[in-house]
């Protein structure tokens, strides 16, 4: 077999096929034609700040809005200062007059019907050490004005929660393949280390890339969609699918 036709059947096994499943799977669900209404109340994830005064720190991540669910997601932060009598959501949005939007949604909401996912979670003193960095990352992030948002290849959701994690590599965390838009250099850096620290991500525009890294693993980058493995704890990545193996941790 030639070295062409290898990557087109590796490609059609670890992109088309998967994107292909998960647009057979958005069908089946049917959760998507009905956006306008669907419930975009709390899961739970989050303790009640008068029965938990300590810091928090939460990144989620949950499929995104009606077709491009198939293989997109949209992540956000959410966090708490010790004592706080409640917490801050920052999610980044094509719609409002800035894209960066706070309290927009509950903390750990349904995103339009879509349960989220624990990217990151840090309680008390270490939740608390890490809250300077990301109010200062969130603070200086570039692309805050009016029209920055792009769904893709980014700026997008993706991209602002990538910038903040990178600031702040002690979180060690990753978002899913799914997070199309966290390969998007929003420092226009096309070389740099991964947000954990831990490797190095080469990235064209957000358009393809390459990542080697401990914690993020190898993902390769193509049009947006990733697909990889994860070393550190076992697991295949694939677009639109997500992560099949052991949790993050």
């Amino acid at each position: 077999m030639s070295v062409f036709k290898a990557c087109l059947s590796l490609f059609g096994l670890f992109y088309l096929l998967p994107l292909g499943v998960a647009a057979l799977l958005y069908e089946a669900d049917g959760t998507g034609a009905n956006w306008r209404t669907a419930d975009r109340s709390s899961v739970g994830a989050l303790p009640a700040p008068a029965r938990n005064p300590a810091a928090v720190v939460r990144i989620f991540s949950a499929k995104t809005v009606r077709w491009r669910g198939i293989l997109a997601s949209h992540s956000w932060i959410v966090f708490k200062p010790e004592g706080a009598p409640s917490y801050t959501r920052y999610d980044y949005t094509a719609w409002g007059e800035l894209p960066i939007r706070i309290n927009g949604f509950e903390p750990d909401g349904r995103w339009f019907g879509n349960t989220p996912q624990v990217v990151f979670a840090a309680d008390g003193a270490s939740a608390a050490a890490l809250l300077p960095k990301i109010e200062a990352a969130i603070a200086r992030y570039t692309w805050r004005n009016a029209g920055d948002y792009r769904v893709w290849p980014g700026p997008n959701s993706n991209t602002f929660v990538a910038a903040i994690m990178d600031a702040v590599p002690e979180m060690r965390a990753t978002l899913p393949p799914t997070a199309i838009g966290k390969d998007y250099p929003y420092d226009g850096r096309w070389f740099r280390l991964t947000p954990s620290g831990t490797g190095v991500r080469l990235t064209f525009g957000g358009y393809g890339g390459l990542t080697l890294a401990w914690v993020e693993g190898i993902e390769v980058n193509i049009l947006g969609a990733v697909a990889g493995v994860d070393i550190r704890r076992p697991a295949l990545k694939l677009p639109g699918l997500g992560r099949f193996g052991l949790p993050q941790g």
